[in-house]
């Protein structure tokens, strides 16, 4: 019988595969995880609490999906965008863009309450938020909806247009004002929100989709902001027409009305002639080139002429538009080599169309005369098949996902800027991309392959002076069970790729390929969705200044029996935050900071729920928000209130060796475990969650109503253990503290 004590030292082999429990051959095996939920794991090697999340507002309409999207204009101005059903709204500093104030001068005690605000110019539907008014504070921090207006007045509801009954609130005094909620308009409807691809480049942000035309943000100040067509210089344009039809314009001079005959409907849109899809499609003739303003029938149509025709004769010297309703517009964006690329039409799939270099709009090919350096080009992948292409990132080189394989675009060279005459793309690998952006990280560019199951590395090998795409999922391929959806990639400070899962959970890879770093982990937010999790949509990461990357998130939940959508992000952690009134492991969380009370209202978003709550760093008992407030067991000052979640770390089964060999498979018994911590407050260990032992933290001298400081070091515990074949150690962390992991060291006696 062999007495061993074995160790633990890092967890940088993340969750593993079931698959894998028999695998303790691997190099890995030690430093995974059988269950590796709510824990982030770092570059060092310890696995550290996810922190909780921050509310920040309700989407528009709880009812539908929406997504977000990031805008980066500078390190210290970035944007949260949230897209929803045909419009935009802005996040920046961890709140909404409100638009400016409207002045209150009175609010009744009635039902509806009705707001007196000389000349708002609000609409009815418009969101707003109520704040600084005296006297009926019950309205204050609040959003609303405007119902009723005249020209000095509105009633106000809920978002889901329940009147607000003031008839018990407190008299209005004096002040407050209103802000109306900032948007925009867009084209997009729901069902298209995750097929949109995006490039920036300072305060412009192209969009694409197939089924819109190219569309272009631009942000003019922070609550000026416009979403227009992009209107493209002289192309792009199909193959030129080499059919016997003519078109015959009625003017050659740059103008609108100008009326255009065909001889024919051959060679036009597959012979069909011209269709009312075709309006807003550009046409290159002779000399110049037209747009198409109204259709009449199959070979009439209207035009403004944008460049002189130089005759108006007809001929047959004409192409139609490459992006038009009619053939589909690009799938997919990306800056490279100061020009701006767009791939992948419907009718054009695997073509690519690169600007003239430095002029992003320009897609003039300069077909007639002399090859420029700089002209557009266009140009499409030769394949057996037909593979529509699904993403483009620019690294050392352009590198283009399709649905069948990988390709990477140069000038012939490494240091070789492409043209018109040299270009050159090869295929890399066959393994074919989902409708997924990919993500750029060091050297490699990450992508999600075509059935979403796969995550892959897709990075140059020098041994065989190539691309390689290896599969990050092969050791946890249980990870991206049911696909994923989405990705975003926080550089720092611990390097990690967050994909949304098909289920709803976030899943992170902490990514650092110079270390030897790549471990998956699982976040289950707080909450409930239905009679499950609650649901994580979206996610997505802006830079927030030169140290911080801040991962948003819309979380689907189930609150007081209605659906919510809430947009919330994830509190930095960085072990700096040691004073424990600091700490933030809640979800869905909001913070009071104030005079000593015990009441802590504003958690509308939370009605109905049973809520944890950090009071001046100490655990308090949970309580449930009753008409937007809790009230407390004691005065506090300072205090956290959110949804809770738990943190679980399970070991793979210990390997920990005996007289004869493994002990795998041996009867053993783990009798003493030492955990070793950095900056943590309270812990679970156990064999099983059914017999968890709480490690003690505060003693009998200890104040019961105040928090305790971090703890640095060693705990060791007696473990509850049986006889039994598995091994197994749980560490868990349910309460709104911080728990980091450094190594486990566990003391078992093996049987042989």
């Amino acid at each position: 019988m062999a007495r061993v004590a074995a160790q633990l030292t890092n967890f940088t082999g993340g969750e593993f595969s079931p698959r894998l429990e028999g695998r303790n051959d691997l190099s890995k095996y030690t430093s995974a995880c059988k269950t590796l939920e709510n824990f982030v794991i770092y570059p060092h090697g310890s696995a550290a609490r996810r922190s909780g999340t921050q509310f920040v507002a309700e989407v528009k309409d709880s009812a539908a999906k929406t997504r977000l999207i990031p805008f980066e204009f500078s390190t210290t101005q970035t944007y949260m965008m949230e897209f929803g059903n045909q419009y935009i709204r802005f996040y920046k500093d961890n709140g909404a863009i409100l638009e400016g104030n409207v002045t209150i001068s009175g609010a009744t005690q009635a039902n509806p309450v009705v707001i007196t605000a000389t000349g708002h110019s609000y609409s009815n539907g418009d969101e707003i938020e109520i704040s600084g008014v005296v006297g009926m504070t019950e309205l204050n921090g609040k959003r609303y909806l405007v119902a009723n207006k005249t020209t000095n007045t509105f009633e106000i509801t809920d978002i889901d247009g329940t009147n607000i009954n003031g008839t018990g609130f407190t008299a209005y005094t004096s002040g407050g004002v209103a802000n109306r909620v900032y948007e925009i308009s867009t084209p997009y409807l729901t069902a298209e929100l995750f097929d949109l691809k995006f490039a920036q480049s300072a305060d412009v942000m192209y969009i694409t989709h197939p089924n819109h035309e190219v569309e272009k943000l631009s942000r003019t100040g922070h609550t000026s902001w416009t979403l227009a067509d992009v209107d493209f210089t002289d192309g792009p344009y199909l193959d030129n027409n080499i059919t016997a039809t003519t078109l015959n314009p009625g003017s050659h001079t740059v103008g609108t009305g100008v009326a255009v005959v065909a001889s024919a409907t051959t060679g036009i849109n597959g012979g069909s002639g011209f269709l009312a899809t075709d309006v807003g499609r550009l046409i290159r003739f002779r000399d110049g080139y037209m747009k198409v303003t109204a259709r009449a029938d199959t070979t009439n149509i209207t035009v403004e002429i944008i460049e002189d025709l130089g005759s108006s004769t007809a001929s047959t010297d004409f192409a139609l538009g490459s992006f038009s309703d009619t053939t589909g517009h690009p799938t997919c964006v990306t800056f490279f080599e100061q020009r701006l690329v767009f791939a992948g039409t419907t009718d054009q799939p695997q073509t690519v169309f690169f600007s003239k270099s430095g002029d992003y709009e320009n897609m003039n090919e300069n077909r007639g005369g002399t090859i420029a350096d700089d002209d557009a080009i266009i140009y499409t992948i030769a394949s057996n098949q037909v593979n529509a292409i699904r993403f483009m990132t620019a690294t050392r080189t352009l590198i283009i996902g399709t649905a069948g394989g990988e390709f990477t675009v140069s000038g012939g060279g490494t240091d070789v800027a492409i043209t018109p005459t040299n270009i050159l793309i090869k295929k890399q690998s066959n393994h074919g991309a989902a409708n997924l952006d990919a993500v750029s990280a060091g050297n490699a560019t990450l992508f999600v392959q075509r059935a979403k199951r796969k995550v892959r590395e897709l990075a140059y090998n020098f041994d065989v002076d190539g691309y390689l795409a290896p599969d990050m999922t092969i050791l946890a391929e249980h990870i991206t069970e049911g696909g994923v959806t989405q990705m975003a990639y926080q550089q720092e400070p611990n390097s990690i790729l967050w994909m949304v899962r098909n289920d709803g959970q976030l899943i992170g890879f902490t990514y650092q390929r110079d270390q030897q770093v790549t471990a998956w982990h699982r976040h289950i937010f707080g909450g409930v969705f239905g009679s499950g999790n609650a649901v994580c949509e979206s996610v997505s990461v802006i830079p927030t200044d030169d140290n911080e990357y801040q991962v948003y998130v819309i979380i689907k939940r189930t609150i007081n029996s209605v659906t919510r959508r809430y947009v919330e992000y994830l509190n930095n952690f960085d072990f700096d935050e040691t004073d424990d009134t600091t700490f933030n492991f809640l979800d869905s969380q909001l913070n009071y900071d104030g005079s000593a009370t015990t009441t802590i209202s504003g958690l509308d978003h939370l009605e109905g729920q049973s809520v944890s709550i950090l009071a001046n760093g100490a655990t308090h008992p949970d309580k449930t928000v009753s008409s937007g407030s809790i009230t407390l067991d004691r005065s506090s000052t300072k205090v956290k209130v959110g949804l809770s979640y738990t943190s679980l770390l399970q070991t793979m089964r210990l390997d920990a060796g005996s007289q004869d060999g493994t002990s795998q498979g041996r009867t053993k018994r783990i009798f003493d475990v030492t955990i070793r911590m950095y900056e943590s407050i309270g812990v679970e260990v156990g064999p099983d969650l059914s017999n968890m032992e709480r490690i003690p933290f505060r003693s009998s001298a200890d104040d019961m109503d105040s928090g305790l400081g971090v703890f640095t070091g060693d705990k060791e515990v007696e473990f509850r253990g049986n006889y039994e074949t598995d091994g197994f150690v749980f560490v868990r962390q349910t309460q709104p503290l911080p728990l980091t992991i450094l190594s486990l060291y566990p003391k078992l006696q093996t049987n042989d």
